[in-house]
C-alpha cells in the first residue's frame, strides 16, 4: 500500500474510534427481522402478495428482499427502472426467495432545474431520499435490500438512508447510460454561441436535445457517472456493471445477477453493508474520485456518507489522497470523450487493476461480490447467454481517454483544498488549463446568479474579474449549482481575460475550463468572509499553492460589516417547506446535512 493512502485510512480510523463503535453497537442491536413480527404485522405486509410468496413469506428461513427505487420519468437514467421490479421478482423466485418494492424515493434531474427556483431544493432532497430509504426499510419485512438509483443526490441519499440498516445486505442496481450523441464539446461550444448572443433559442435547444436524447444516464462524466464509479471502488456494485447500456442482453444479465447475489449474501449472512462500507472502502471511493476527476459534489456527499456509517471524513484527507493519486482518466469535462467512451477504452477493469497495482486502493475488503476488490479488474461478458466476468484489458485501449500509472494525465488528483482569508473551499482543476490556475482580479460581487446575468449582458464584466456568488450556500438558499454562470465566464476567458469563480455554492462534475472556487466555508449566511467583500476589491486565486486572499489589511477589514442577505423569501415552487432544513443544515465542510448535529449526538 502507498504510505498516504495507509496514513489517511489510519487518521479516519483513529478519530472515528467513538463514533464507528457506536454505530456498529447500534447494527448490531437491530431487531431480528420478519421472523419478530407478530402475525398481524406480517400479514398486513404479505396481504397483497400472490399465494406462492405468502407460503414462502411465512417460513421464516426464506428470504425476502426490499426493492428501494427511485423510478420516475423525468430522469432519463432513471426511465428504465419502470420494469426492474418485475425483473427483479422473477429473479429472486428462481433463488426460491421473494421480493417487494419497499418504498419509493424522490429524484429531482438537476439538469431540468439548472438555474431555476427548484434547484434550491436540491441537496435537501439527498437528505429527504435518506429519510425516505429508512421509511421504506423500517418495516422491518427485509432480509436484504436493493437499492435503485443513479444520479446526482439520488445515491449518496439511498446510501445513507441504507446504512442506518447496516445489518442488512445492500445491493446498488444501475442501468446504464444513454447512447453518445452530440459530443459534449460541442454541445458547450453552442452554450457560449447563445450566451454570446451569436446563436438563438432554437439551436440551442437542437444541440441540448441532440446531447440528452434517450433513456440512460447523461454520458458526460458528472456527479451521476461519478456515483456509479465510487459505487464500484466501495464494493457495494457488481463488478463493471455501471456502464453497461439499458435494454441490452448484457444489462439485463447483470440485473437478475444483482437479485441472485443478494439473496446469496442474505442466505450467508456473513457480509452486511456495515462490513462492506468501513473506512477503507472510503478511502477506495476517494482514490477513484481523484483518479478521474470525478464530481466536486462527492466532496460533499462522501463526508455525509461517512456520518452515516460513523466515519469521520475531512477536506484535509481528500486533500493529502490527491496529492498522491494521479489523473488516469479523461472524461468530459476533463476531456473530450464522454463515459461510453471511456467504457469502451476499457473502462472501470482497467482502472481498477491500475490503482490496485499502484498500492493506491485497499485491496483486502469485502465487496458484494466477494472478498477483495481484485473482482474489480474483471469485467462482465455473456458467453452462450450466460453471464461471465474475464479479465479486463492489459492495456489501455485509447490513451486519449485512459493512461497507465507511468504516464498520467495529472500527476495528482487535481482536487485542491483552498486555505486563506476567505475561507475554506475546493477546486478541481483536471480540466483547467494550468495557464488559469493563478488568477488575481478585481471582484464583481452578486447574491444571485440574476443579477450576474445582466451584469454580463450589459457588458459590465468584459475585463479581468472575479465573480463572487454569495449567499448560495447550505443555509442560505439550499446550496444550489451554479452552472448557468459557466457559459459566460467561459466567454470571457476566450476574449482573454482573467476570469474565476469564487462562491459558497456548489458547482459539481460538469466544472469546466474556468477555475471555479466552491464550497467557501463558513458560508456568507453564517457571516463568512464573503460576507464582507465588496466590488472592485482584489482577490487572487491560486490552485497550484492552494490560497484563496483578498488583498485588505486587517483593520480595514476589521471596520467592514458584512453584508446581509437580501429578504427574498424562498417561496414558491415548495421552496418553504425546506426552510427547518436549511435552518439546521451543517456546513458544506461537514457535509450539508440536517444529519449531522443529531448523529454527532448519537455516536457519543
Amino acid at each position: 500500500m502507498h504510505p498516504q493512502v495507509e496514513a489517511v485510512t489510519a487518521a479516519i480510523r483513529e478519530r472515528s474510534i467513538r463514533s464507528r463503535a457506536a454505530y456498529l453497537a447500534q447494527i448490531q442491536a437491530a431487531p431480528p427481522g420478519r421472523k419478530g413480527l407478530s402475525c398481524g404485522n406480517l400479514a398486513h405486509g404479505m396481504a397483497a402478495c400472490s399465494a406462492t410468496d405468502k407460503d414462502r413469506l411465512r417460513m421464516v428461513d426464506a428470504v425476502n428482499i426490499g426493492l428501494v427505487t427511485a423510478y420516475n420519468d423525468m430522469l432519463s437514467a432513471h426511465q428504465p427502472y419502470e420494469s426492474y421490479p418485475a425483473q427483479i421478482r422473477q429473479a429472486l423466485r428462481g433463488m426460491g426467495a421473494t421480493g417487494q418494492v419497499a418504498g419509493g424515493v424522490p429524484a429531482m434531474c438537476d439538469g431540468v432545474t439548472q438555474g431555476e427556483p427548484g434547484m434550491e431544493l436540491s441537496l435537501a432532497s439527498r437528505d429527504v431520499i435518506a429519510m425516505s430509504t429508512a421509511i421504506a426499510l423500517s418495516h422491518n419485512m427485509f432480509d436484504g435490500a436493493l437499492c435503485l438509483g443513479i444520479c446526482d443526490k439520488i445515491v449518496p441519499g439511498l446510501l445513507m438512508g441504507a446504512l442506518r440498516f447496516g445489518h442488512l445486505p445492500v445491493l446498488f442496481v444501475p442501468a446504464g447510460p444513454m447512447p453518445s450523441g452530440l459530443p459534449n464539446s460541442e454541445k458547450a461550444r453552442v452554450r457560449e454561441l447563445f450566451a454570446a448572443g451569436k446563436v438563438d433559442r432554437d439551436a440551442l435547444l437542437a444541440a441540448e436535445s441532440a446531447s440528452y436524447h434517450s433513456a440512460g444516464t447523461c454520458t458526460f462524466y458528472g456527479t451521476a457517472n461519478t456515483n456509479q464509479m465510487l459505487l464500484e471502488a466501495m464494493g457495494l456494485q457488481l463488478p463493471g456493471a455501471s456502464f453497461v447500456a439499458p435494454g441490452t442482453p448484457l444489462r439485463d444479465a447483470l440485473t437478475n445477477h444483482a437479485a441472485e447475489q443478494v439473496v446469496r449474501l442474505a442466505q450467508a449472512g456473513d457480509v452486511r453493508l456495515a462490513d462492506i462500507l468501513d473506512e477503507r472502502a472510503l478511502v477506495n471511493a476517494l482514490v477513484m474520485l481523484l483518479a478521474t476527476g470525478g464530481s466536486t459534489n462527492l466532496t460533499i456527499h462522501l463526508v455525509a456518507i461517512g456520518q452515516a456509517a460513523g466515519l469521520q471524513l475531512r477536506w484535509e484527507d481528500m486533500a493529502a489522497l490527491s496529492a498522491v493519486v494521479p489523473t488516469l482518466a479523461h472524461i468530459y469535462p476533463s476531456g473530450k470523450a464522454d463515459i461510453n467512451q471511456f467504457h469502451a477504452a476499457g473502462g472501470t477493469a482497467w482502472l481498477f487493476s491500475q490503482l490496485l497495482a499502484g498500492g493506491l486502493l485497499h485491496e483486502q475488503v469485502h465487496t458484494v461480490a466477494g472478498f477483495g476488490l481484485a473482482h474489480y479488474c474483471h469485467e462482465p461478458v455473456l458467453q452462450d447467454g450466460k453471464l461471465h466476468w474475464r479479465e479486463g484489458p492489459q492495456v489501455s485501449l485509447d490513451e486519449s481517454i485512459l493512461r497507465p500509472l507511468e504516464t498520467p494525465f495529472l500527476a495528482d488528483g487535481g482536487l485542491r483544498l483552498l486555505q486563506g482569508n476567505l475561507g475554506r473551499g475546493v477546486l478541481k482543476v483536471s480540466a483547467v488549463d494550468q495557464a488559469h490556475w493563478q488568477v488575481s482580479a478585481p471582484c464583481r460581487v452578486f447574491d444571485d446568479q440574476e443579477a450576474f446575468v445582466a451584469a454580463f449582458q450589459a457588458g459590465e464584466l468584459d475585463r479581468d474579474c472575479v465573480a463572487v456568488l454569495r449567499f448560495q450556500g447550505p443555509r442560505a438558499n439550499g446550496m444550489p449549482e451554479l452552472h448557468k454562470l459557466m457559459p459566460y465566464l467561459g466567454v470571457l476567458q476566450d476574449r482573454g481575460h482573467q476570469v474565476a469563480l469564487v462562491t459558497d455554492g456548489r458547482m459539481s462534475g460538469a466544472s469546466g475550463k474556468v477555475p471555479a472556487a466552491i464550497h467557501l466555508c463558513p458560508e456568507a449566511a453564517n457571516g463568512g468572509p464573503l460576507a464582507y467583500l465588496r466590488d472592485g476589491d482584489l482577490i487572487a486565486l491560486d490552485a497550484g499553492q492552494g490560497y484563496l486572499k483578498v488583498a485588505l489589511d486587517e483593520a480595514a477589514w476589521q471596520a467592514r460589516t458584512p453584508a446581509l442577505q437580501p429578504q427574498s423569501i424562498r417561496r414558491g415552487l415548495g421552496r418553504e417547506l425546506f426552510a427547518f432544513m436549511r435552518a439546521e443544515a451543517s456546513s458544506a465542510e461537514q457535509g450539508g446535512s440536517v444529519f449531522t448535529a443529531s448523529l454527532q449526538q448519537a455516536d457519543r
